[in-house]
């Protein structure tokens, strides 16, 4: 299967999420799943991060994690793709406050040596599978080295190759969605508001082999692993006792193998060793 054309797939993927953009928090802000998974990827992040840290969000869309880090004390940098989720950023920002603790930038993260603000930063940060828009997730990760700091932190939540509730579907005869992961390795076809672009799918070993030795890794959790994607819409509102109890699960399980790789997501951590 040919690889689709990076920059027409980065202009795709562009256009459907600024066409989603207008209504992205209202169909994503009160869904039990939705805020789980951002509590949980919050939990993850602020074990490490230290006071007032500088950070660069790479696919920040409308902004929900840049407010919530700025909120905090901290600086964010906040990039994207995409005009129309930049734009709703812009009117949080303004509409908070935030002026000061928030700056943004229109770059894809394929492009990050043409970056303006180039830091060094005390973090990266890219939440809930942006990378995965990129057959060039190689390229992404080793732009990263020269704008971090020496000990900087770099913190990704990424859709892997394999996903436990997806796999379940099997025994529903849904072999096309239980598969689709496995069998990708050209890229799968996503659909956003009408518009099509190509994803792909990375588990933990590859991106420890693309940041490599000049990094170390410091945490590795499991995200939907036991808890069920958010994609089953109303899950956590019209089952609120069995979903209560498979967090309860999860948050004990989620560092331990198999778990830890097989969910929805995974939310990974590293640290840069050295500045050589």
């Amino acid at each position: 299967m040919a690889l689709p054309n990076p920059l027409v797939n980065e202009a795709q993927a562009a256009e459907a999420f600024t066409k989603q953009s207008a209504i992205f928090d209202r169909l994503y802000s009160r869904d039990a799943i939705v805020q789980y998974k951002r509590e949980s990827v919050r939990s993850h992040v602020t074990r490490f991060m230290e006071p007032n840290s500088k950070i660069l969000e790479l696919n920040s869309g409308t902004g929900e994690d840049a407010v919530w880090f700025a909120q905090r004390g901290h600086f964010v940098h906040a990039t994207d793709l995409s005009q129309g989720m930049q734009d709703e950023l812009r009117t949080k920002i303004q509409a908070l406050g935030l002026g000061g603790q928030v700056s943004q930038e229109l770059c894809s993260f394929t492009a990050l040596d043409a970056l303006a603000n180039k830091g060094p930063y005390d973090m990266i940060f890219s939440n809930f599978a942006g990378l995965n828009c990129t057959a060039d997730i190689k390229k992404v990760l080793q732009s990263f080295f020269p704008l971090l700091r020496p000990g900087g932190l770099v913190t990704l939540v990424i859709l892997p190759s394999c996903c436990f509730w997806e796999l379940m579907l099997a025994f529903k005869g849904k072999w096309k969605t239980a598969l689709r992961r496995l069998v990708s390795r050209g890229g799968a076809s996503a659909r956003v508001e009408g518009r099509y672009f190509t994803c792909w799918y990375y588990n933990p070993s590859k991106v420890r082999k693309f940041l490599g030795k000049r990094y170390k890794q410091i945490l590795l959790e499991g995200l939907c692993t036991i808890v069920p994607p958010s994609y089953i819409i109303g899950f956590g509102e019209n089952h609120p006792r069995l979903f209560k109890a498979l967090v309860k699960w999860e948050k004990r399980l989620k560092g331990t193998w198999p778990w830890r790789s097989i969910g929805d997501y995974y939310i990974i951590s590293f640290k840069k060793m050295d500045n050589n």
